[in-house]
């Protein structure tokens, strides 16, 4: 089974302390997995625009983001624009990222959005 397949077919657990931040080899390899995730510039974290044609779209894909991240108990922050919402993943309880961060961006990839 590839990267994002397990990603997708994974739930997040809770994850606290070093042990549970991923190292530098396992971000690489999921981020390769995620289209068009990158990780942030302190490296605490991972991020991604998702663009709409307008606020009724935008405010749908938060609402489902919303839903995953309550199902998940993993919860993003998000930056929310007319036509636009910015996510950013990170772990603070592990003070970087988990595997936690990249399931719920692999959920979040799976939302039907508007083409």
């Amino acid at each position: 089974m590839n990267t994002l397949e397990t990603l997708r077919n994974r739930h997040c657990t809770p994850r606290k302390g070093e042990g549970d931040a991923l190292s530098r080899e396992r971000i690489d390899d999921h981020l390769a997995a995620l289209e068009g995730w990158r990780l942030t510039a302190d490296g605490s974290g991972i991020e991604k625009v998702f663009r709409f044609p307008d606020f009724f779209h935008t405010m749908a894909f938060v609402n489902a983001v919303a839903s995953i991240a309550h199902r998940e108990d993993h919860h993003p922050d998000m930056e929310v624009h007319y036509d636009r919402c910015h996510i950013h993943y990170s772990t603070h309880d592990v003070g970087g990222l988990s595997l936690n961060d990249f399931i719920c961006a692999a959920r979040v990839d799976d939302l039907q959005l508007p083409g």
